[in-house]
């Protein structure tokens, strides 16, 4: 209840010094419009907006779950195999010099203006939170832990599902909450070089025809989207890492 309170005033307060600023700037509404101007743009195009914030949400989705499973799967690999890890992981880290707008029109090139390339980009902008961190959390497991369970009797695959997979939980948990912030980035990039729908083309499509209040509408429900997901992301991680999350005596 407290937080729900917080973010209230948060918002009322950043509502409040945009009113102040449209006021005190004299700027035009199509430069920036104020915020009731938005919100009758948000209710008299609440049709229009929800059918494109549903593709969006469709392809964040998919997004983050092919995202996570692809990063899971290869932090698993590189803390199981040496050979991946001297191979893999320099690529992995290599790539991130890469942004993700120089990717994004050769992913709609190969996966056309469909949902695909905005999974993809969504999916490549989060792999790597999801690599490191998982690959940190497995790879610093407690050295009595691994010791103890050898002692027992417990083989590579052993150690690594049953002492480094949960050791590494809060890890995950971490990527998780970072991918989730991340995610709606990739999606709205992918929009934005080539796409039939979305609240990216929306935006874009409100920009061409000087439908500022509009655009602002979009992004709005795009921010109300992310923080919800984020919010989503938290609640399972930790639902995921009970111990860690609660509170100290």
């Amino acid at each position: 209840m407290a937080r729900l309170a917080r973010l209230g005033l948060t918002v009322a307060g950043l509502v409040a010094a945009w009113w102040a600023l449209v006021a005190l700037s004299g700027l035009p509404p199509y430069l920036l419009p104020a915020p009731d101007r938005v919100a009758m743009a948000l209710i008299d195009r609440a049709d229009v907006i929800a059918r494109h914030a549903g593709v969006t949400l469709v392809e964040i989705l998919l997004g983050l779950a092919v995202g996570l499973l692809a990063g899971s799967l290869l932090a698993v690999a590189l803390v199981a195999s040496s050979g991946a890890r001297r191979w893999l992981l320099p690529l992995v880290i290599g790539s991130q010099a890469i942004p993700i707008f120089a990717i994004a029109p050769l992913l709609v090139l190969w996966l056309g203006y469909g949902l695909a390339s905005k999974v993809a980009a969504a999916a490549l902008i989060i792999f790597f939170p999801v690599v490191v961190t998982l690959h940190q959390g497995l790879a610093r497991v407690e050295r009595d832990w691994l010791d103890a369970a050898a002692c027992l009797g417990a083989g590579r695959a052993s150690l690594l599902w049953r002492v480094r997979l949960p050791a590494a939980l809060p890890a995950f948990g971490q990527g998780l909450r970072l991918a989730a912030a991340v995610a709606p980035i990739g999606a709205v990039i992918g929009e934005w070089v080539g796409a039939g729908a979305g609240l990216g083309y929306l935006m874009l499509q409100a920009n061409a025809r000087m439908q500022i209040d509009l655009m602002f509408a979009a992004l709005a429900v795009l921010i109300v989207m992310a923080v919800a997901l984020h919010a989503l992301a938290d609640r399972i991680a930790d639902r995921l890492t009970p111990w860690a999350s609660a509170p100290q005596p």
